[in-house]
């Protein structure tokens, strides 16, 4: 498996007009909403490693979406169409599936740049992650690891591959954490109910909760992700704040109103 996975990475940093690597691309990813931006120092910090946990299981859904959702963002504001490295426990795999090629759609990622990757254990994770991120043809590194600690040697070294490419690398995590990590941010993600409007097709809403930031203070936020800007957006409310009564006479709601 290791030397499959070396040759494949050699295949792409081969591939016409990618040798170049990703020097002088913007250092930051802009959400393009001012309060987000501003706590974040001008945006996600690309070439740096960022820690995603699901706010429960029930919600690694919500997680793993921000994620892809993160990963499209550097695509479109770098206009390349570079591989995306999703690397897995391979419990991760049994348990949650593999990516979508429809959910991918979604986000606006080409299916046929994702390059999955099963890892038995949690170091070969780490391992094939750091391989990834030294891959000029890769822009983005995603790893999904069940619960449990993690290794703050194996996270430096993460931190530094991807400082070095300017790649991004999301460390996708099945719970909240409690440990300590070297990483420029660290959001606890959920699902948020969705503004119903007959109808019309939903979008979906995600909780997320910046608790670790190297660049400012935390903050948290109701996200929609929005197909026609393929970006984030700030949402307002999940839902009305008073449903509307339809049984009142207008004299009653007339005097209710004086």
């Amino acid at each position: 498996m290791i030397e499959q996975l070396r040759q494949q990475l050699l295949v792409l940093q081969r591939a016409p007009g990618l040798q170049g690597g990703l020097q002088g691309r913007p250092g930051t990813l802009s959400f393009g909403i001012a309060a987000l931006d501003s706590v974040l120092g001008g945006g996600l910090m690309r070439g740096a490693l960022h820690e995603i946990a699901a706010a429960g299981e029930p919600h690694l859904a919500a997680a793993t979406g921000f994620a892809l959702g993160l990963a499209a963002l550097g695509v479109t504001l770098s206009g390349r169409r570079k591989s995306l490295f999703w690397v897995a426990e391979d419990m991760a795999l049994a348990e949650s599936g593999a990516p979508h090629g429809a959910g991918l759609d979604t986000f606006g990622l080409a299916p046929e740049r994702l390059v999955t990757v099963k890892a038995a254990h949690r170091r070969d994770l780490f391992w094939a992650m750091e391989e990834a991120l030294h891959c000029h043809a890769v822009d983005t590194v995603i790893g999904e690891m069940r619960a449990g600690g993690i290794d703050g040697v194996a996270i430096r070294r993460l931190s530094l591959a991807a400082a070095e490419s300017g790649a991004l690398a999301l460390l996708l995590r099945s719970a909240p954490p409690t440990d300590s990590s070297t990483a420029a941010t660290r959001w606890i993600v959920g699902g948020a109910p969705s503004f119903v409007i007959p109808g019309r097709e939903q979008k979906p809403r995600f909780a997320a909760q910046l608790v670790r930031n190297r660049r400012g203070p935390a903050g948290s936020w109701i996200l929609e992700w929005s197909d026609s800007d393929e970006r984030f957006i700030l949402a307002a409310h999940s839902q009305p704040v008073a449903a509307p009564v339809f049984d009142r006479s207008h004299h009653q709601a007339a005097g209710k109103v004086a």
